[in-house]
Parts: structure tokens; C-alpha cells; sequence
């Protein structure tokens, strides 16, 4: 990756749909120029392109986080279970007191009790769960970096 590359994902950052030939002027290169390296970004899985919504908007009024203890041996195996439930918005893999966090977006409390009792602590080895109930969200970006602007000034 170059500083095009990281100029053209910076550009994407702030707005996805953001038309080709307006990136294009910005950056003082050719549309295809940026069409053929978002192609290949893609690709490479180093960009995806995403809508997000607002879970509360569309009624998931029960979001969470899940601090959950795993026995070491079954680590891979209980976050591939995991990541399969519906309601998991995102799973990382933690040091410290847990080993996994995970995030789900329930419509309610019942689902959230639900998804707890009869979905993730019947998954084989998970010793313990602490779950935090989101009550305000004060930013949500989808895989935030650092704004690539500030690190080509530091650069």
C-alpha cells in the first residue's frame, strides 16, 4: 500500500458512497486510477464497504456486551460457535480477566435472556459470563482506524 491507497481509503472513511470521480479530483489522479485500487483493496480484503444502521432504530432496544471466560483448549471452537449466533454484531478475542468480548444486539430483554440462557451458556467450554447492557452509544464506526489524514501528517 501506498500513500494513494491510504489517501483513497481516508476518503471512503467519512462517506462509502462517495463517487469515484470526486475522490478522483481530491486526489489529483484518475477515476480509474481509484476504481482499479478499491477494486483491488476489496479484494484483498484490506476495505469493505458497508452500510451501517443505528440498532435502535430499528428496535433492538436490548444491546450488550458479554465478557465471557473460556476453557484454553476450546478457544477457537467456542468463538466459531459464537460468531454464529445471529444476534453477535462483533467478537474479539481479549487478554486480561476474560478471553472473549462479544457484542449482541437483542430486541429486548427477553431476547437477551433468552440468548443468554438457551444460546451461549449451553456453548462447550465457557466457564463464566459477565454481561453489561449498553445504555448510550457515543460513536459506532465499523472497523475505526486511526484517520489515515493525521497519520500521513505524522509521517
Amino acid at each position: 500500500m501506498d500513500q494513494i491507497d491510504l489517501d483513497i481509503i481516508s476518503s471512503l472513511q467519512s462517506d462509502g458512497r462517495k463517487p469515484f470521480t470526486d475522490i478522483a479530483k481530491e486526489l489529483d489522479i484518475s477515476e480509474g486510477t481509484v476504481r482499479n485500487r478499491v477494486a483491488r483493496l476489496v479484494e484483498e480484503r484490506v476495505l469493505q464497504i458497508i452500510g451501517m444502521v443505528d440498532p435502535y432504530r430499528l428496535g433492538f432496544d436490548a444491546p450488550a456486551i458479554i465478557s465471557v471466560s473460556v476453557q484454553p483448549p476450546l478457544l477457537e471452537s467456542v468463538a466459531n460457535t459464537i460468531a454464529k449466533f445471529p444476534e453477535v454484531s462483533y467478537l474479539i478475542m481479549v487478554s486480561g480477566e476474560f478471553d472473549l468480548l462479544v457484542e449482541v444486539l437483542c430486541k429486548d430483554r427477553d431476547h437477551l435472556a433468552n440468548f443468554l440462557n438457551e444460546k451461549l451458556l449451553h456453548v462447550p467450554g465457557i466457564v463464566n459470563s459477565e454481561t453489561s447492557m449498553i445504555l448510550h452509544t457515543y460513536k459506532m464506526a465499523y472497523g475505526a482506524l486511526p484517520s489515515f489524514d493525521e497519520q500521513s501528517e505524522n509521517n
